[in-house]
């Protein structure tokens, strides 16, 4: 696949292009250029989902499946990349990761505390970045729910796509 057929996201996952008709390249192209001129973040968020939502609806593509589409994904990316970039966000690491392990797997944090055996304020301290569990304790707790902590390349947080 040539390049300018993927698109790579903050994390390093790559977005095939090759899919898309000439609409929606065009309206990728838009997006990545606006993005390129550094706006407000919520100016690109609220013109992007203008231009999605213009596109598709022209077409009769249910919000639903237009929100699963390329463009989005990469519209997304691109406003993750313009929050990090004004220090309105942070990038995902491992906390915001198990935090959201914890939403969508357990009913309570209390409950993620009780199959891990981590202690609930020590729980509270780690997510709040204000301490840190040491990772072979991490580590352990992760196995006894069937995960565990993985290593992946680090990126630079500046590039568009």
């Amino acid at each position: 696949m040539k390049r300018r057929d993927v698109y790579v996201d903050l994390y390093g996952h790559e977005i095939a292009l090759a899919g898309l008709d000439a609409e929606e390249r065009r309206l990728v192209a838009r997006l990545r250029r606006r993005a390129q001129t550094h706006p407000d973040w919520t100016a690109f968020d609220n013109y992007w989902m203008r231009q999605v939502g213009a596109l598709y609806d022209a077409r009769g593509v249910s919000r639903r499946v237009s929100r699963a589409s390329v463009p989005v994904r990469i519209a997304q990316d691109l406003s993750n990349r313009l929050g990090i970039a004004a220090g309105l966000i942070r990038p995902d690491d491992y906390r915001s990761e198990l935090d959201e392990l914890i939403r969508e797997q357990f009913p309570s944090r209390q409950a993620f505390c009780e199959a891990t055996g981590i202690a609930d304020d020590a729980l509270s301290d780690f997510l709040a970045g204000r301490q840190e569990l040491p990772l072979d304790r991490l580590n352990a707790a992760l196995e006894k729910i069937g995960y565990r902590l993985h290593i992946v390349p680090a990126l630079a947080q500046k590039k568009t796509g």
